[in-house]
Formats: C-alpha cells, sequence, structure tokens
C-alpha cells in the first residue's frame, strides 16, 4: 500500500504563499506605469548630476521613446501575413488587425515626437523646411556631434588640427534644417556617407589629415568631423548653408576650400 505523504500545516501554508506570490509575479508586465515612471526619473536625476538640463533631458527620453515605438511599428509589420493557411476569411481578418494595430502605433509614436519637440512638430513641413523661430539648441549640436564623429573616423584619423569651433559650425549646418529634419538627421547622414563613399574617401585622402597638404588653411576644416556634416549641406542646401555661415561669421575660406575640394576631388590641391 502506498501511504500519502503528509505535509506539515506549516509548510502547506508557506508553500501556499509561495506559489501565490511567483503567480503574481509572472502573471503581472514588470513594466507597469509607475515602474516605467520610476525609472524616467532615476534617469532625469542621474542626467542632471552630470549637467544635462531636465527640458534638455526630458528631450532625449521622448525620442528615444518615440523610437522604440517606432521599432515596435515596424515588428508589428512583419505580422501582416497571417501564419499557416485557414482560409481567406481570417486572412482578412488577420490582415485588417494587424493594420489597426500599426496605425495605432504610429499615432502614440507621433504624439511621442510631439513631446519631445512641442509645437515645432505641427509647424513643420519637411526636412528641408525654414527652421524659423526655432533655435537651434545643445542637445540638437551634441546629437550631430554623436552622428558625424565615427563617419569622420570611417575616412580619416584623428587630427590634432581639429579647428575647435565644433558646436559653431554645427549650429549653422543645422540652422538650414527644420527641427524635424534635425531629428532625423543622423539617418540622413549615414545615407549620404553610403552613397559618396567612394567620393569621400577621395577627398579626405586628398585634402585631410595624412595629406601632403596637411597644413593648410583653406582646408582646415577637413581635419574636423564636422565636415562630413557640411558637405552633406553642400550637396543637399548649399544656398541655406553659405546664408547660415555667414551669420555665425565663420571664416568663408573654410567653406570655399570644402567646396573645391568636393567639386574637383581628382584635381591636384590649389
Amino acid at each position: 500500500m502506498v501511504r500519502a505523504r503528509h505535509i506539515p500545516l506549516q509548510h502547506q501554508t508557506q508553500a501556499d504563499e509561495e506559489d501565490t506570490i511567483n503567480t503574481a509575479e509572472t502573471s503581472r508586465h514588470p513594466l507597469d506605469p509607475a515602474s516605467i515612471l520610476n525609472a524616467k526619473k532615476t534617469l532625469l536625476e542621474l542626467l542632471s548630476r552630470a549637467g544635462v538640463f531636465r527640458d534638455e533631458a526630458e528631450e532625449l527620453i521622448a525620442l528615444v521613446e518615440a523610437g522604440a515605438i517606432a521599432d515596435a511599428h515596424s515588428e508589428a509589420g512583419k505580422a501582416d501575413v497571417p501564419p499557416g493557411e485557414h482560409g481567406e476569411p481570417y486572412a482578412t481578418g488577420w490582415h485588417d488587425g494587424a493594420r489597426a494595430v500599426s496605425d495605432a502605433f504610429v499615432r502614440v509614436a507621433e504624439r511621442a515626437l510631439e513631446r519631445a519637440i512641442g509645437q515645432a512638430m505641427s509647424d513643420a513641413v519637411g526636412d528641408d523646411a525654414a527652421p524659423g523661430h526655432h533655435v537651434v539648441g545643445r542637445v540638437d549640436v551634441e546629437r550631430a556631434k554623436v552622428a558625424v564623429t565615427p563617419l569622420y573616423l570611417s575616412f580619416s584619423d584623428v587630427s590634432n588640427l581639429d579647428p575647435e569651433v565644433s558646436d559653431e559650425v554645427l549650429t549653422a549646418v543645422l540652422g538650414t534644417m527644420s527641427v524635424v529634419g534635425r531629428i532625423g538627421y543622423s539617418g540622413r547622414l549615414k545615407e549620404f556617407t553610403e552613397t559618396h563613399r567612394k567620393r569621400l574617401a577621395e577627398v579626405y585622402a586628398q585634402y585631410g589629415p595624412g595629406s601632403r597638404i596637411a597644413v593648410h588653411g583653406r582646408y582646415s576644416l577637413l581635419h574636423s568631423p564636422t565636415s562630413v556634416a557640411v558637405l552633406e549641406r553642400l550637396t543637399a542646401a548649399p544656398s541655406a548653408l553659405r546664408a547660415e555661415w555667414e551669420q555665425a561669421e565663420l571664416p568663408p575660406a573654410w567653406l570655399d576650400g570644402l567646396t573645391t575640394a568636393w567639386d574637383a576631388p581628382h584635381a591636384p590641391p590649389g
């Protein structure tokens, strides 16, 4: 005869409590509103200690949120095709449901982006729309620095002759774009370098660090990562760039040197 195992009442109660706790922990998604808010407040506090103003930190957090939602939208789009063979009515319902979820993600991402850049979102009409009165902020400049540096280093080495005017140059560059254009400038820079990789390599080889004209005032900006951004604007919005350049009172020779190098990359240095 098999005897039933006797479990003391105290142990039974403890086991029941553990099962209840485990069930509660696994049935609830950890990213509840209170936990998300806690993470945001913690990040804001840490960034504040690092000297980042609250409005700048909130803008960056909102941009990351918008990006995460955009990624989720992209993933939801992959579910547009139903799994298996269930017939046309099932496929139609699946497609409509996937489209509804995708559209909802788009609206949520737009609201997140609006929180990041405010009224400027509705004012902008395109990537290269007139920038109006939207001042280029520190976060705009810092994002541009993060974007251009690795692109520059893919063509050139670090130079000791880097002109110490990165902020001024990037402010002029970003001033040619709408606020929405600035948000997506990293992607545009990446596309520009991929499209013109061979030409950029030639320019930096002939005029940049390591070339036989490494010390030359006219081509000084090619010793700076900001030159990638300037070259992109020279191809996309040359008139707007020159206007911003003059307003910032940057050396005209730098812009002329980059124009010469870009327009005649195979010509000997003049």
